[in-house]
């Protein structure tokens, strides 16, 4: 009798984790009862929670590592998830925090500041801020604050995304982010012509200057963009926007298009029970090697470099 109930435990919990898709696929979602069920990875563990990167209840994070001990300084993720800008919370990421720290990246996965309370540009203000405090606290879990990779899914995606080409947000600490990888992301929306941008950016006085390819040029960190063939939220056409200016202005760009994959599809492939839809995890985790490794090599000085990135001005017309 235990052996059967051992057996249909797992059973159970994809049965439960199915029954979920359905009203996960249509849009965002804080992915809380998800996060609870969800097999997660053993490799990674939650070593800080709740830590203020501000002065708000929402300027808070969380930080997860890998299981073990500090033979080196490990790179630093920092991941943004989604929501329309309007909804979601850190606790409906540990599958995602715990997957990144299994690979061997110390992973600081933040909240903001949502619509209503806040519009732009003040979940991106929050998105600096958490990631100035990354950098400078990096090392008291074993991470390597010089060497940040910025990755987000759907409007996470857009604060990473922002915060990697738009020098305005975080100064000299961009000379720390070494590449970006953006999941399922809004680059180029305007005009703004669905309820959720409209709230978040309506206010805008030049909407242009709120948009990532507005300011992808040279210097800016090596980018990974990934995109669902069945995402009917924010369609592929952002991903290949962002390539080309990124591109034209020599910066090395991954793209990758995975076939059936969805909105959300995407983000839950990084979960143990859905990555054979998908290589999402092997593809982010290969990136950011390949990015960290350049740097300390010193090649990525010439792909991405600092030279550049301390010349692009912060004033420029959008």
């Amino acid at each position: 009798m235990k052996r059967v109930k051992e057996c249909m435990t797992p059973l159970i919990v994809r049965l439960g984790l199915a029954a979920l898709l359905g009203s996960l696929t249509a849009a965002c979602s804080p992915l809380t009862t998800f996060n609870r069920l969800v097999p997660k990875d053993r490799g990674g563990v939650l070593v800080a929670k709740d830590l203020a990167y501000g002065s708000g209840p929402r300027e808070r994070l969380d930080v997860y590592a890998p299981r073990g001990g500090c033979d080196q300084p490990r790179p630093v993720v920092v991941f943004f998830y989604g929501g329309s800008w309007n909804s979601g919370t850190r606790a409906g990421y540990a599958f995602v925090g715990r997957a990144l720290a299994a690979q061997g990246f110390v992973t600081v996965v933040p909240d903001y500041r949502l619509v209503p309370e806040v519009q732009y540009p003040a979940f991106v203000e929050d998105g600096a801020a958490a990631v100035r405090w990354a950098t400078a606290h990096a090392k008291d879990y074993c991470g390597n604050g010089r060497s940040v990779v910025l990755m987000g899914h759907s409007a996470g995606a857009y604060i990473a995304a922002m915060l990697a080409v738009d020098p305005r947000w975080l100064d000299q600490t961009r000379t720390e982010i070494k590449g970006f990888v953006g999941l399922a992301g809004p680059y180029d929306f305007v005009p703004f012509d669905v309820d959720a941008s409209r709230a978040a950016f309506g206010q805008a006085a030049d909407p242009a200057e709120t948009q990532p390819v507005t300011w992808a040029d040279a210097g800016d960190p090596p980018a990974l963009l990934l995109h669902g063939t069945d995402d009917t939220v924010v369609r592929p056409r952002n991903s290949e926007a962002l390539a080309a200016r990124l591109r034209a202005g020599g910066v090395p760009v991954d793209q990758r298009a995975y076939p059936k994959l969805s909105h959300v599809g995407i983000l839950l492939a990084l979960a143990r029970p859905f990555r054979g839809r998908a290589p999402v995890l092997d593809d982010v985790s290969e990136f950011i090697r390949r990015s960290v490794d350049q740097t300390e090599t010193g090649v990525s000085e010439d792909l991405h470099g600092g030279m550049q990135r301390a010349s692009k001005s912060s004033d420029r017309a959008p």
